[in-house]
């Protein structure tokens, strides 16, 4: 428990904003951080529904401070838990595991859902409706956290920032942002495509795979691999420490992503398409 008691630590809180500062400074911070809201806005549709749900059964004015509060509990502890998930990314071989599972998670996002509104029981007060925005929240909130753990690379600011501005966002703009993903389908498959960079990057980055890739693009293969990139005008990657590895398994994790999503999306229409004429 001696990282909970550190949040509070005035020297760790001015080590933050230190870094904080020199963070924001950086054109990849801001990158990080558009990542951080694009997964965001992709994969917390049900919860922007589930609060929705929730407290539709509040009075009008009670309404309103039942979303706001429902969705400040769900970024405390959001920011908790993929700060956690950030810290055991640093152990062996949890990389890995955390990039296979985001590439299923990258995959499932290719394959419309039915939701069941029933499934979500509206609240008649207003604290009874922000505990039922938090459990949801931590229950169905398992793929945000693996995946805005990856994208933030272990930066504290980039979590903060990163989920405090697109978790109010999707509470705001919830019918908005879901009509624009129906309208435009191509953003869920661009955004399922970013995800499987993602994971191929965080699995060529855990510290048990990271040196048998180095060791792989060491010798003749990454020789052949630079020679072909120099006939064709780029600069060596793969030679000298170059991360032309984690590249090719980032571009590996699209490829997975959306043969296997397509795969799957295929396969639920298909089973939608027999239950319909069934029924």
């Amino acid at each position: 428990m001696d990282w909970l008691w550190q949040i509070f630590d005035p020297a760790y809180i001015g080590a933050f904003f230190t870094q904080f500062k020199a963070e924001m400074a950086t054109p990849t911070f801001w990158v990080a951080v558009g990542k951080i809201i694009w997964i965001n806005v992709l994969l917390s549709g049900d919860n922007a529904l589930v609060i929705a749900l929730a407290c539709r059964g509040l009075a009008p004015r009670q309404r309103l401070w039942g979303m706001v509060f429902g969705a400040a509990a769900a970024v405390l502890l959001r920011v908790i838990f993929t700060g956690i998930v950030a810290t055991l990314m640093e152990l062996p071989y949890l990389k890995l595991i955390g990039g296979l599972a985001l590439i299923v998670i990258a995959a499932k996002l290719l394959v419309p859902e039915q939701e069941d509104e029933d499934s979500v029981d509206a609240a008649s007060h207003l604290w009874a409706a922000v505990q039922i925005v938090v459990v949801a929240d931590i229950v169905m909130s398992l793929d945000n956290v693996i995946a805005v753990a990856a994208a933030a690379n272990g930066s504290v600011p980039l979590l903060v920032l990163g989920l405090a501005i697109s978790v109010p966002l999707i509470v705001a703009g919830a019918a908005l942002i879901m009509a624009l993903l129906n309208k435009l389908p191509i953003l869920v498959w661009a955004g399922a495509a970013l995800l499987g960079w993602i994971a191929g990057d965080v699995i060529a980055t855990d510290p048990a795979v990271h040196p048998r890739l180095d060791a792989l693009f060491a010798g003749s293969l990454g020789a052949r691999l630079d020679s072909l990139l120099a006939s064709v005008g780029l600069s060596p990657q793969f030679g000298h420490g170059g991360n032309g590895g984690e590249i090719v398994l980032a571009v590996l994790g699209i490829i997975v992503v959306l043969i296997t999503g397509s795969i799957w999306r295929r396969h639920a229409l298909r089973k939608a398409k027999h239950a319909a004429e069934a029924a």
